[in-house]
């Protein structure tokens, strides 16, 4: 165990002097097989390793994200936030809630929390500014709502949990459906709740109803290319039309053509930009994967899951308090490392335990989304915070406040019941015949 805790330690400290994660995540993974004495077995650990990152599911993985990078550059936000804009613009904070549906919408498109934060955020970011939205609420409640497409399928973070845990996919991405909805509207409450004092924030100009109509009619034309995406990814997935893998690829098929001749977002170097950032985010999410299936097999050999499990049962057996050791272990790797990394590395531990727990583990999924959403704006990394400070042009000291008043009244409700109402993460699936 005292290995295992060193492997770990080390990887932390790497992420967070900023060595690249692939290769924190490797060197970790070397130094645990050196020291543990598996050196003569470095092979047969290799083999096991390349011969768990080899399956085909896996390839999603890219596709889901070219086609979340091309979505993202090629101009798809813009028409999703018009068409929003029609129903709730004329509310005081009803821009905010514009952005967090937006992005849920986006999040079902791209599956990526990055490229919603940064699709979405710059679309909407500079609207609200001109309306007079205080710039630390803004930035704080786009980085909460950017991380809707780590929840509303499909969800790059859940294909990771299904293969690591051995789950099926599709049980995994509608477990996430119904909190994703509970946090779109604890978001869009907390965001008027906080903007109940500034008294210059302005509306959008009114129309009259014939004019509205008109509008509305072209603006749903105009988004219509955009909102047949998820119905044909999710539709042809649950349809038992194709795999997930196959799904993927179809949204890059998709994805190409409504840019460029659609939204035409994705003329001169956008489109490489696209290829080149997905084939080295890819090759990143392989090399971590490729290391931490080595080390999940080594976290079996050394017993680590069941002696977790014995320290927590050595101070209580009462599962209800059992659960908030298991969230509170969450959050705090969340808030250390990244939604992939953290993904990567806690499923082989936490599974055997939330099994002896009697948790289903299609729940498990949805609880592991709901904690990494919440590490990932929650000090002292929060990445998410970072990026949202950057493209809003926030100081994060302004958003630190909102955050908290972000996390309390939404974040931390939907885990609550997230992981002690499992009908709502195990409606759908069960709907599905799935769970």
């Amino acid at each position: 165990m005292t290995l295992i805790l060193i492997a770990i330690a080390v990887l932390v400290v790497m992420l967070l002097v900023g060595v690249p994660i692939p290769y924190a995540f490797f060197t970790s993974t070397l130094l645990l097989v050196a020291l543990s004495g598996s050196a003569g077995e470095a092979s047969s650990l290799m083999r096991y390793g390349y011969t768990k990152a080899s399956s085909i599911i896996l390839c999603a993985i890219p596709m889901f994200i070219l086609a979340g990078s091309l979505m993202e550059r090629g101009g798809i936000g813009e028409s999703l936030v018009n068409l929003v804009s029609m129903f709730v613009g004329r509310i005081k904070g009803g821009l905010g809630t514009v952005m967090v549906v937006s992005c849920g919408l986006f999040g079902a498109i791209s599956g990526s929390g990055m490229a919603t934060l940064s699709c979405i955020g710059s679309i909407m970011l500079p609207r609200m500014y001109a309306a007079g939205y205080p710039r630390g609420v803004s930035s704080a409640l786009i980085s909460s709502a950017s991380l809707l497409g780590l929840l509303i399928p499909p969800s790059l973070n859940m294909i990771l949990f299904a293969f690591v845990g051995g789950q099926s996919v599709l049980a995994c991405f509608l477990a996430t459906v119904v909190p994703g909805i509970i946090l779109i509207c604890l978001l869009s409450l907390t965001n008027m709740f906080l903007l109940r004092k500034y008294k210059d924030i302005k509306l959008e100009e009114k129309m009259t109803l014939p004019v509205y109509a008109v509008e509305l009619k072209k603006r749903t034309a105009r988004a219509v290319p955009a909102l047949v995406a998820p119905i044909i990814i999710l539709g042809g997935i649950y349809g038992g039309i194709m795999t997930p893998t196959e799904a993927a690829a179809v949204s890059v098929l998709y994805s190409i053509p409504v840019g460029l001749f659609i939204y035409k977002g994705l003329r001169g170097k956008a489109f490489k930009e696209s290829l080149v950032y997905s084939g080295t985010t890819a090759g990143a999410i392989m090399i971590m994967l490729f290391s931490v299936m080595v080390l999940s097999s080594l976290y079996v050999r050394a017993n680590v899951p069941n002696m977790l499990l014995g320290w927590m049962t050595s101070i209580t057996d009462n599962p209800t308090i059992l659960l908030i050791f298991v969230n509170i272990f969450l959050i705090i790797i969340g808030m250390i490392m990244d939604d992939t990394s953290a993904i990567l590395l806690t499923t082989p531990i936490m599974m055997p335990i939330i099994l002896a727990l009697g948790v289903d583990p299609v729940q498990f999924a949805a609880i592991m989304g709901v904690n990494l959403g919440l590490g990932c704006v929650t000090p002292p990394c929060a990445p998410f915070l970072y990026l949202g400070s950057r493209v809003g042009r926030a100081p994060v000291t302004e958003m630190l406040g909102p955050t908290g008043w972000f996390i309390a009244l939404a974040w931390v409700p939907t885990l609550i019941v997230t992981t002690y109402i499992p009908d709502l993460a195990l409606w759908l699936p069960r709907l599905a015949g799935l769970a």
